[in-house]
């Protein structure tokens, strides 16, 4: 490599890092907003993300990145760097390619609307008052199909916003793979509507005490192998996890007093993604590759710990006393029928309260609407009604508020379209990383049963977590399993799961 070419990588590293630098103290200020910042304070704090944001925003797409990223991408220079440099250029160079044509203003009007939208969305939910909420969504809307015309449509419009949290995922891809998924569950659900042994969950309505389900989070979460010295567990009204860097990765959960299971669940789901971001490998840290891959790689790891660990026989077998100490009204209640109760299925109204079945079908309605915002002209004042018709179509139920219903989720607050279609391929990629898991460590079950989960932790780093957005999702899924995503391994995994719980 010549000198010129080398002043030019270091050069570009340097920014990269003040870019990285950046986006942890927005990652900061966005917590502290989620997790008890004073209500006087959003708008001021608003504007400041805002303008951190856009500063950030500019770096990427500034004159001194192009003359990097020109430098740098020839072939010639690409075959002489290193596989991290190589891929932080490759990455920069796709964002700069999708980003360099945005004005600033836009990004920054749309992080300052954002920012209020999210604390706005939290009175809405709590009032069921969708037309107070209705003219931030609105605006959210416009600006992201503004910002798609500034990207590039691809196939279609949704597409565009697809790959933003999926790298070349496309609606054609997700549309057939959602299809081959429902044609195996739809006639599992009716199965299981049909069947007569169903499990008894009335011993889970009772009032659990709030700080015993803390306590309790706590302990699963450092069992698992979360490292308290870089992380902590905070409460907000929507659980989620926040990687500033591999060394603090922050996640929340929410207490239910009516509600045992969903605190524990919600734990162990923004566990897992805290589990990647602070497996990432040192020699990525400071740069843009210090986090996941993609979002569905992401939530396989959310889900796989929270579903496939966390709800199996083995995980309870091990630490069911444990919740019957700290919740004595569940002593006389036999593991099996808590086991069952947990994992029973059954249409519901709420999405991250959904079993591991249904919860598909949430998936598949959120990301029905969404291409109808997108692709076809759908209008945010019609989306309760919208929203409504279909959990009639797909569940059978329908929500009486719009709280429990169209305003349940943060994620059209923050201008997160694109996104819920990850939570299903996560499920998708969970299943099939947990086929290789099993057949490479025959003793999972054992280890889960007897409380050693590190070893599966270690498992885990080994093949994804060190590698943060080194490899892409493609190449994770195949260096692990020998193939693409394949749905089959989720509905395999579904159908074996409930037809022992229901004995169908």
């Amino acid at each position: 490599m010549d000198k010129q070419t080398q002043e030019h990588l270091e050069s570009f590293r340097n920014l990269t890092r003040k870019i990285k630098s950046y986006h942890e103290a927005i990652g900061l200020l966005h917590w502290d907003l989620r997790t008890g910042a004073p209500k006087k304070g959003v708008p001021t704090r608003s504007e400041t993300l805002g303008m951190l944001s856009t500063e950030a925003f500019k770096l990427q797409t500034s004159a001194d990145m192009k003359t990097y990223l020109d430098a740098l991408t020839t072939p010639a220079v690409l075959e002489q760097l290193e596989d991290i440099d190589r891929r932080q250029v490759e990455d920069c160079k796709k964002e700069y390619d999708r980003s360099q044509s945005v004005p600033p203003e836009k990004v920054q009007a749309y992080t300052v609307l954002t920012a209020k939208s999210e604390t706005a969305w939290e009175a809405a939910k709590h009032n069921s008052d969708f037309a107070g909420f209705s003219p931030y969504l609105t605006d959210i809307v416009k600006l992201k199909q503004e910002f798609i015309d500034y990207w590039g449509v691809k196939d279609t419009r949704y597409d565009t916003l697809l790959d933003m949290y999926e790298p070349d995922l496309t609606v054609e891809k997700v549309d057939a793979v959602f299809a081959r998924l429902k044609a195996r569950l739809v006639p599992l659900q009716e199965k299981i509507n049909a069947s007569e042994n169903k499990p008894n969950t009335e011993f889970l309505n009772q009032l659990f005490d709030t700080e015993q389900q803390e306590k309790f989070s706590l302990f699963i979460l450092e069992q698992m192998g979360y490292e308290f010295e870089a992380g902590r567990l905070d409460e907000s009204v929507h659980p989620f996890a926040t990687g500033l860097n591999p060394g603090d990765v922050r996640i929340t959960t929410h207490y239910l007093q009516d509600d045992v299971a969903s605190a524990v669940f919600s734990s162990l789901h923004e566990g897992g993604h805290a589990l990647y971001e602070q497996n990432i490998d040192d020699s990525l840290a400071g740069t843009l590759l210090a986090e996941g891959t993609s979002m569905g790689i992401h939530e396989s790891q959310s889900r796989l710990w929270e579903n496939m660990i966390g709800r199996s026989l083995p995980f309870w077998t091990r630490y069911y006393k444990d919740l019957q100490q700290h919740f004595p009204q569940l002593s006389e209640v036999e593991l099996e029928d808590f086991y069952r109760a947990i994992n029973r299925v059954e249409s519901s109204l709420i999405r991250i309260e959904a079993d591991e079945l249904t919860y598909n079908l949430h998936i598949i309605i959120r990301y029905e609407i969404e291409k109808m915002l997108f692709n076809d002209g759908l209008e945010v004042k019609d989306l309760p009604e919208t929203w409504n018709a279909k959990y009639k179509e797909y569940l059978g139920i329908m929500p009486t508020n719009d709280g429990d219903g169209v305003l349940q989720d943060v994620h059209w607050s923050g201008g997160d379209f694109g996104y819920f279609a990850s939570y299903s391929l996560g499920n998708m990629y969970a299943a099939q990383i947990l086929h290789t898991l099993r057949k490479e460590m025959p003793e999972f079950d054992t280890l889960i049963a007897e409380g050693n989960l590190i070893p599966i932790k270690e498992w885990l780093t080994d093949k994804i977590y060190r590698y943060g957005k080194s490899r892409t999702p493609s190449e994770l899924i195949v260096a692990i399993t020998g193939e693409e995503l394949n749905p089959d391994y989720l509905a395999d995994y579904l159908e074996a799961k409930y037809a022992e719980i229901y004995k169908l």
